[in-house]
């Protein structure tokens, strides 16, 4: 179910746009949202009010709690069944933050990455994109959403940004708490720069070697490193917002001194941020996490030279729950069981 269906159907059963404003806002802060409000019933057409139960029950069918993974870092991790049986990763973020999944699967394919190893299975729509934050909202609140978790955004375009809006207007989140992150397709840039809400930009670089990137991100656009900032650089100024460029650390491939002058290269003097994150370790995979304290020294030495770079970790460390790992660890299971 689309966002936009949504609206078709409400306008079909005579709701005015203020109508279907108010519903959907409903819908996407909770109850929270009712303490202190008129009920919908006190001006909403009576078709409509005599709808609602029944559009309630769907959309509150688009997404349900499979399981829940706390962190000790105080995230959780959710996977999230669909109404046909899929299922999607989020997570809960510390200091109110969400992170979700635009598509089943990801056809971008990055070699360091588990939802990447099974392509791509299919998109999610604009309502489920929602749901997970809804779903989230029951559990916690919700300030930020990021756009980081199963599979490629800039591959579900109209999904994606129909919910950004949505999530915009409706869900009282600020524009610039809501991060788009894509590895750099070219049409996200020019459906961005247009979009009635424009979201902060994650950018994924993770190195500064044309041919390393092909090599980590097989089945991204062919964008070099500095044609990638190019684009980030534009879309900043236009938006406002400093892009956040993504660093997965991977021990002995991109970690070294010539990477680091590589990035002073490209991000000093840009507005931007660097997000190094060391690699979440997945056991099938040859990659390695590099220590902690080797990060922290590649982070302060970046900002000493100019680059003003955050060291993240990757949340669900503890419960191996890197992108696609509950998801994979969930299909063998029903694949046993099916045995």
């Amino acid at each position: 179910m689309r966002v936009s269906s949504i609206r078709e159907r409400l306008a079909l059963l005579g709701a005015l746009p203020l109508h279907q404003e108010r519903v959907l806002r409903d819908w996407v802060q909770g109850a929270a949202h009712e303490r202190g409000r008129r009920p919908a019933s006190d001006f909403l057409p009576k078709s409509v009010r005599e709808a609602l139960p029944a559009l309630d029950a769907e959309l509150a069918g688009l997404v349900r709690l499979v399981s829940s993974h706390p962190g000790e870092d105080g995230s959780e991790r959710l996977l999230v069944g669909l109404g046909d049986g899929q299922m999607v990763e989020s997570v809960l973020l510390p200091r109110d933050g969400v992170c979700f999944s635009s598509q089943v699967g990801c056809a971008v394919g990055c070699t360091f990455c588990m939802t990447g190893r099974e392509g791509l299975l299919r998109q999610v729509t604009s309502g489920e994109i929602v749901a997970q934050v809804v779903l989230a909202r029951r559990r916690r609140p919700v300030k930020k959403v990021v756009f980081m978790g199963m599979g490629e955004p800039a591959h579900n375009l109209d999904n994606v940004l129909e919910a950004i809006e949505l999530l915009g207007i409706e869900a009282g989140i600020a524009h610039k708490n809501l991060v788009f992150s894509t590895v750099g397709d070219p049409r996200a840039f020019e459906r961005l720069h247009d979009a009635r809400v424009k979201p902060a930009l994650a950018l994924s670089l993770h190195t500064t070697k044309p041919l390393l990137r092909a090599e980590l991100l097989p089945r991204a656009p062919r964008l070099t490193p500095s044609a990638l900032v190019e684009h980030g650089e534009r879309y900043a100024r236009l938006s406002g917002y400093p892009i956040q460029y993504q660093w997965t650390l991977l021990a002995g491939v991109n970690d070294g001194a010539d990477e680091m002058d590589g990035i002073v290269s490209l991000l000093r003097g840009k507005y931007a941020i660097l997000n190094m994150i060391p690699y979440n370790m997945v056991p099938d995979l040859a990659y390695q996490r590099p220590s902690w304290e080797r990060a922290r020294a590649l982070a302060a030495g970046l900002h000493a030279r100019g680059v003003l770079t955050k060291l993240r970790d990757s949340a669900g460390q503890d419960v191996d729950g890197g992108c696609g790992q509950l998801r994979a660890r969930a299909g063998r299971t029903i694949a046993l069981r099916r045995d």
